[in-house]
């Protein structure tokens, strides 16, 4: 049993100071205000006035360390979730890029395997397939030699192979056979996303209505407003508005989004249907110098600048090196939310979009004690998962 003391506690709609927070074997079984607090046993640890928070869940991330998670072995796995574990990311979903079988196979080998590790990790609770069924015209940093229309024959074999492990799939709702996979995968539990498409908001409808309930990385890799013959045709930047119950995710890492574009989304769409990701890649945690997008075999050479990855001439941005920290202090800087709504986007939010809110995501008796302390600057001091104390 370890009780936590003299924290500021930060809840769903509020941030009690003065509080305290007790897990048993892994377990959050009180929360309250100081002095609710009788009687102290078991382990202490003094917040000192930190602030305690529910950890950070990151549904997209590709890398970090200097790994992909597509590079082809165990350590590809290990070394990118600990990375993000010190930053405050507690619960992660490792997301693949569209490749060939053989290596999207391996690397859900490999997520297996990592799964079984529990020495300075994060819960890893699923796989994210960001591809192959795009539409080539968004492929974005997708190769586009990997691209496909999705079949029953192709996605059925890659479930069966994953044994359960894929718990999000990104698609373009578009595609011949998206509906179709979207009525055969909503059912068992997989998030479904419109990623890399250029849906129309009819087809974007559709798709939501055949269960893709969420958006990748809203704004990057999808359409907007067209004209045909004269006429405007909205894209899925502005379903994504228009469509109530429709969830998106935010790369809030201060350069994919100016903050003019981050306040809009927040004036759209309700703050319980965003979440934040860092879609971060290899260069997540690494210094600035020349790095690779994508894996080692098949990725392209880039460049990390002033906290942000781009081509060789400087002309366009070519990944995230973003951590959860550093999204949450964005979107309080950047968009005057308070620290609990920022916090409740990198924990609570994308634990409701992945169905893990009765076990995560927030501060509350019967959850798991998945914890992070930082301070005023979101600045993490310590790490916490199922109670136990995290040392990197």
């Amino acid at each position: 049993m370890k009780t936590f003391i003299n924290a500021k506690l930060i809840k769903p709609g509020e941030i009690v100071n003065q509080g305290f927070l007790r897990e048993d074997k892994g377990i959050i079984v009180a929360v309250g205000r100081m002095e609710e607090l009788s009687q102290v046993s078991g382990e202490v640890y003094d917040c000192a006035g930190s602030y305690l928070s529910p950890g950070f869940i990151d549904i997209h991330n590709h890398g970090g360390g200097g790994c992909d998670y597509m590079d082809g072995s165990l350590n590809d796995i290990l070394c990118p979730a600990r990375v993000h574990l010190a930053h405050g990311t507690t619960s992660l979903f490792p997301t693949t890029l569209s490749s060939n079988d053989e290596d999207l196979f391996k690397t859900i080998d490999n997520f297996k395997a990592a799964q079984k590790v529990s020495d300075s990790m994060p819960n890893l609770l699923g796989l994210h397939l960001e591809g192959p069924y795009f539409n080539i015209a968004q492929k974005g940093a997708q190769d586009g030699r990997c691209l496909r229309n999705p079949s029953p024959e192709h996605y059925m074999h890659i479930l069966e192979y994953a044994e359960g492990t894929i718990k999000r799939w990104s698609l373009a709702p578009e595609l011949p056979g998206a509906l179709e996979m979207a009525d055969r995968l909503s059912g068992m539990g997989i998030l479904l996303a419109a990623g890399h498409t250029n849906a129309t908001y009819e087809e974007m409808q559709k798709g939501f209505d055949h269960g893709i309930t969420h958006v990748t990385h809203l704004y990057s890799g999808m359409s907007t407003i067209t004209r045909k013959n004269g006429f405007r045709v909205l894209g899925a930047v502005e379903s994504a508005f228009l469509i109530d119950g429709l969830t998106v995710e935010l790369i809030a890492d201060g350069m994919h989004l100016p903050p003019e574009l981050l306040r809009l989304v927040l004036k759209c769409k309700n703050h319980d249907e965003i979440c934040l990701c860092t879609d971060s890649m290899r260069g997540a945690g690494m210094s600035d110098g020349p790095s690779i997008l994508g894996s080692l075999k098949n990725g392209q050479e880039v460049f990390i600048e002033n906290g942000i990855a781009i081509m060789p001439d400087r002309q366009s941005f070519a990944g995230s090196v973003a951590t959860a920290d550093r999204l949450v202090r964005v979107m309080v800087r950047n968009t005057g939310l308070s620290l609990w709504e920022a916090v409740s986007m990198m924990s609570l939010n994308p634990a409701r979009f992945m169905h893990i809110d009765s076990q995560k995501g927030s501060l509350e008796k019967g959850k798991d004690a998945d914890l992070i302390v930082f301070d005023e600057n979101v600045m993490i001091s310590a790490v916490f998962v199922g109670g136990k104390f995290q040392i990197f």
